[in-house]
């Protein structure tokens, strides 16, 4: 009988994205977070999309990968993940704002042709679990603006420095023996009624 008609075992007669066992096995896989695999399953299908053609140049944007289910808060950590650890390379920064104006990142797989350019695969550089861990965990941390990080820190002494009272604090008794503190005491008040009645 003829197999010209049969098709492999190992054929898939749909899109499909390749992952190599050796990547798959990598330190930098091993610790990817679920959100960044997330990530990179929505920029996998972008790609698809693309039939396949636009890696380097593929657009999701925010609201994307949330209805693809993963937490509005969880992406930009996923992502850093991302980068970091070399799965994805983020070729175009999106820009915030007005829907006329917003634009989204554009990526790029590391593991998946570009164009006419082989993979890249920069997670391949990622030798030991310990080393990938320290990557993740460090792109996962929240990004501090930088107005506040290039605040100078202000020292305890500056805080309590002393400053020069204006005219409502000042002493209103300064040189006369009978006020202390700006104001009259008990024993003061009754001497100065007294002096006045022997008068």
């Amino acid at each position: 009988m003829s197999g010209g008609g049969k098709r492999k075992r190992n054929s898939i007669a749909e899109q499909f994205i390749a992952h190599t066992v050796r990547m798959l096995e990598s330190p930098a896989y091993q610790v990817a977070s679920l959100a960044l695999r997330r990530v990179l399953a929505r920029i996998e299908i972008e790609h698809a999309h693309h039939g396949g053609n636009d890696n380097g140049k593929l657009p999701v944007t925010y609201d994307d990968f949330v209805r693809y289910g993963i937490h509005r808060h969880a992406i930009g950590p996923a992502i850093r993940e991302g980068v970091a650890l070399g799965f994805v390379e983020i070729t175009q920064r999106g820009h915030a704002g007005n829907a006329e104006f917003r634009t989204p990142n554009k990526f790029r797989l590391t593991y998946i042709h570009a164009s006419r350019a082989l993979p890249t695969n920069e997670w391949d550089r990622i030798h030991t679990i310990e080393e990938a861990e320290g990557i993740a965990k460090q792109a996962r941390l929240p990004v501090k603006s930088t107005r506040r990080k290039n605040r100078k820190p202000v020292s305890v002494s500056a805080k309590f420095r002393y400053r020069k009272p204006s005219l409502k604090t000042k002493n209103p008794g300064a040189g006369n023996h009978h006020y202390s503190h700006g104001t009259e005491s008990g024993t003061t008040s009754i001497s100065r009624v007294g002096t006045r009645m022997q008068e």
